[in-house]
């Protein structure tokens, strides 16, 4: 059975970028917004349990700090705290603090090379995987892939869903057998 496409997920599969990406960047954000939370590394290990930094945060709160609950605007705090979150994350990416895993550029080269299919599901937003692609691979990479399938287009966030809702379908293959492989390790 020949290989016709391989399908990646992003953070802590192509580039590490929790615990020195989005992790500092939430810190960045709660010093911004004048919040006296830190997330150190242990922390962050329990919070990425959490599907989904909007989601992260509510669980945070809902555990941590739970005299926030009470805000009659909460949901739209959420999103603002995310939001400032999500500038300083680009930021990193475009500063080239968050390089790919060893081996990712080799990989996706080979894969290319072999006209094997790739493409991406992930629970992150197009915009940070876009960002990483083009700041790691340069500005045609967007292009190397058949799909690219974001947490920011499916109702509710999971690898599984955002698989199911089409890609394969996109990908123009018949899989016979699916392995998704995601890295999750903070040191």
């Amino acid at each position: 059975m020949a290989l016709s496409a391989v399908l990646f997920d992003v953070d802590g599969t192509l580039a590490d970028t929790e615990r020195d990406g989005h992790r500092l960047a939430f810190n960045q954000a709660f010093n911004e917004l004048q919040l006296d939370w830190q997330w150190d590394i242990d922390l962050y290990g329990v919070l990425l349990q959490i599907t989904g930094g909007k989601e992260r945060i509510r669980f945070y709160l809902e555990n941590y700090v739970p005299s926030f609950l009470g805000r009659n605007d909460l949901d739209e705090w959420i999103t603002q705290i995310h939001k400032v979150k999500t500038r300083y994350f680009l930021n990193l990416l475009k500063e080239g603090r968050i390089p790919l895993r060893p081996g990712i550029k080799r990989l996706l080269d080979e894969l290319r090379k072999n006209n094997i299919k790739i493409a991406i599901a992930t629970t992150t937003t197009y915009e940070n995987v876009s960002t990483l692609l083009q700041c790691t691979l340069g500005d045609d990479a967007l292009s190397w892939f058949t799909v690219i399938g974001a947490g920011d287009i499916v109702p509710k966030k999971s690898l599984r869903q955002i698989f199911i809702i089409g890609y394969l379908a996109n990908l123009a293959c018949q899989p016979k057998i699916v392995l998704q492989l995601k890295i999750q390790k903070m040191d």
